[in-house]
């Protein structure tokens, strides 16, 4: 609808869709749409020409919304849709929908089910996400936790626009890293291995290294690297044992949490497409020598003063060339319309670096979208980053278990688990202890830092992941006992206007823009504003919900449509969480 408005607004003023900015206004008062065209233009002779007006002699934005507001009453289909615009000071223009329009909504709801609130805008084009990318010999930690589950969530936001999505855990299986665990591990000769026993031999070497005045240690791991580039025998398969051991843990960990992927290629995949790299002549014309040997890109034209180093002085591969190497193999492979790197803030320069180069280098054509989303990190209740070197992270298993048994002891607790079996109590406790966590992290802004802490990561009550899905259940329950008592709330039936309850009337209005906020979500790459739309639903159906009687409802004609009401509200509720990766719950 917000299209069509668009459309109908700028065709009648004679300007460019591009030029109209239709808002979801916070308040209800305001009306279904706001725009503030008439602030934008006042003042603009070339955008003031344009429109159907006799004089260009307004005193204020307010007086142009006026009469912007006279020229759009008059456009019959526009009004077919609308049922009042109103100016509002400084120069706002607000819309309101009729109330046929909004009730069709419901009837829309009913029929596309799963499918409501998707859309065709992304189809013919693709859209490469990279997300999680965990260290291979390293625990799952809760730093992992943020680009794993945006990363996703972002996933099935834009699959459910139309995109063909392509979701890369680009692993980190590949660096001087590796030549430090080898060297660790040919030095202590450990049979039995596992991921905690390889971290803290990651941990060990910079704890031993920091001792070493000489720099051996530091020197022999670049040799291990080295030769592991080379092909050495013993340095890969040390390698390929430890990425095994990895791969295993890190699938468990995806299963519990219910994500998945297309691909898991890792670093040392794009060896092949390096070496190709070094042939090619446009990069060679502009690799320079830096300090020590380096080889390195300059990115002045760029605004970007710190120079891309590529080559290390013995001729390693640095992070930024093999990050170069797998967009040049994605461009080939995927042909991206958009490619999103769903990576923390602190590699904010490193991807400036790696997309100015990529562009320089001809790798990537201008339009196509680089977008490097840089997420805040969790920091310790001092305000610290956790550290895997140094020892201090929080192993990410333990906070999904520690959830899941407090969801267990709060479900077993009540009415609710009296009707549950064993597995049933189980798999609830999972998904409500994995959506409580999931919907923590992602009902913050992407870009904010979240501060540890037990008591406000497993809440399962206000804004939270459980009181949605609990607002669910509660609409699923309702529509089941109609259907037990037969009352056939899903058919078609014209739905006439009569007056409604402003709570009644929030809960159409609302459910009415949940295709548009999806859009946002994935234009802005923020999963928050999803989040926070779900969590205003619930709040106003719960308290819909606490002040009229639906089944029990007299009136029939208002007892269907509170049913559908019901409807609308639990199909909004599941596609949001399904979209959130978060699992809804039929019984809580």
């Amino acid at each position: 609808m917000n299209l069509k408005l668009k459309d109908l607004v700028a065709s009648s003023l004679g300007l460019e869709e591009g030029d109209i900015s239709l808002e979801i206004p916070e308040k209800e008062e305001f009306g279904d749409y706001t725009t503030n065209l008439a602030m934008q233009i006042f003042g603009d002779p070339k955008k003031l020409k344009k429109l159907p007006l006799r004089s260009f002699d307004f005193k204020n934005p307010q007086e142009l919304a006026s009469k912007i507001s006279e020229i759009l009453s008059q456009n019959k289909e526009l009004m077919h849709f609308v049922s009042k615009i109103e100016v509002k000071k400084p120069g706002f223009i607000n819309f309101w929908l009729k109330d046929d329009t909004l009730f069709n909504n419901l009837i829309s709801i009913s029929k596309e089910k799963y499918d409501y609130g998707s859309s065709q805008i992304g189809v013919g084009k693709r859209v490469v996400i990279d997300y999680s990318s965990p260290n291979i010999a390293k625990q799952f930690s809760i730093g992992h936790l943020r680009s794993t589950i945006i990363g996703h969530a972002l996933y099935n936001i834009y699959q459910f626009l139309g995109y063909r999505t392509i979701g890369d855990n680009h692993l980190g299986d590949w660096g001087t890293q590796f030549g430090k665990l080898i060297y660790m591990l040919r030095r202590y000769q450990l049979n039995s291995l596992d991921v905690k026993t390889l971290e803290e031999l990651y941990v060990k070497f910079h704890k031993l290294a920091e001792k070493d005045k000489t720099g051996e240690m530091e020197f022999q791991a670049r040799i291990w690297f080295s030769k592991l580039e080379k092909g050495d025998k013993i340095a890969r398969l040390t390698w390929q044992k430890c990425r095994q051991i990895s791969l295993k843990e890190f699938n468990r960990i995806y299963d519990l949490l219910g994500v998945s992927f297309d691909y898991m290629l890792g670093e040392s995949h794009y060896q092949s497409e390096m070496k190709s790299m070094l042939k090619d002549k446009k990069l060679l014309s502009v690799l320079e020598e830096g300090e020590n040997g380096a080889k390195i890109i300059r990115l002045d034209e760029f605004g970007i003063k710190t120079p891309l180093m590529f080559l290390k002085s013995d001729g390693a591969t640095t992070y930024a060339a093999r990050d170069l190497a797998c967009l040049r193999y994605r461009m080939k492979r995927f042909q991206p319309h958009i490619i999103i790197y769903e990576v923390g803030q602190e590699q904010a320069l490193h991807f400036k670096q790696v997309f100015a180069a990529a562009r320089k280098l001809g790798i990537v054509p201008p339009e196509v979208i680089l977008y490097h989303t840089r997420h805040g990190l969790y920091l310790s209740s001092s305000g610290r980053k956790f550290s895997t070197r140094k020892g201090g992270a929080v192993n990410l298993e333990e906070v999904l278990r520690e959830a899941i048994a407090k969801a267990r002891k709060i479900i077993e607790s009540s009415a609710t688990s009296r009707n549950l079996s064993e597995a049933e109590i189980e798999r609830v406790s999972t998904d409500v202890g994995i959506g409580a966590i999931k919907y923590f992290d992602l009902k913050h802004s992407v870009g904010s830092d979240i501060v540890f802490d037990w008591k406000k990561i497993l809440a399962l009550e206000g804004n939270s992941g459980p009181y949605i899905q609990y607002t669910f259940a509660r609409a699923f329950s309702v529509l089941s006992k109609a259907k037990e008592e037969g009352i056939d709330f899903e058919k078609e039936t014209y739905l006439s206007s009569f007056d409604l309850d402003n709570q009644e009337k929030n809960i159409i209005r609302q459910v009415f823009h949940f295709g548009e906020i999806i859009q946002k979500s994935a234009v802005e790459f923020a999963p928050n504003i999803l989040c926070d739309y779900l969590f205003t639903l619930s709040q106003k159906y719960n308290s819909f919900y606490g002040k009229y009687p639906i089944l029990k409802e007299k009136d029939l004609q208002k007892r269907f449509l509170r049913l559908k009401l019901t409807e609308a509200t639990s199909w909004v509720l599941r596609n949001g969480l399904r979209l959130l990766g978060i699992e809804v719950i039929e019984k809580m």
